[in-house]
């Protein structure tokens, strides 16, 4: 499915720049048997929903046309949110120096599932998070921010 992302990004990313937008992220998914094609957008002051309005109106035709997905899916528009998910190497350097949270697939050798802490730095195999804690990157299930309230 990250080919379709990869391919549905490609295509969007122009015009959703070209009317104000960062296209933050592309989402393909399948939630029991249904898809679902998710298109997170941003801007500095932030998304509501006329927002996601104006950017699913500036896309609908381009993914008709394109035709880039076979099954019928479900098209949602929104924010990343606040605390949002870190799937791309430019998510993770624009959170250098800040509070994230790192969930593992399974248990590593010290018995742990989850990791919080600052990012210190990453490359395609590690995350570094604060107190030199090394997290290997193929065991990694999901990495977000934490918005501490």
């Amino acid at each position: 499915m990250a080919r379709i992302e990869e391919r549905v990004e490609a295509l969007l990313k122009p015009t959703i720049e070209k009317i104000g937008y960062d296209l933050y992220d592309v989402e393909y998914a399948k939630e029991g048997k249904n898809y679902f094609l998710r298109i997170f957008i941003d801007k500095p002051e932030g998304i509501d929903l006329q927002d996601c309005e104006t950017v699913n109106n500036a896309i609908n035709d381009l993914l008709d046309e394109a035709d880039y997905i076979k099954e019928q899916y479900f098209l949602e528009v929104s924010s990343p949110g606040v605390e949002r998910i870190l799937r791309k190497d430019r998510h993770l350097e624009q959170n250098i120096g800040k509070e994230i949270y790192v969930k593992l697939f399974k248990k590593d050798e010290k018995g742990k599932k989850e990791y919080q802490g600052i990012l210190k730095e990453f490359n395609e195999e590690k995350l570094i998070i604060e107190e030199n804690i090394e997290i290997e990157r193929k065991n990694i299930a999901q990495i977000k921010t934490i918005y501490n309230w």
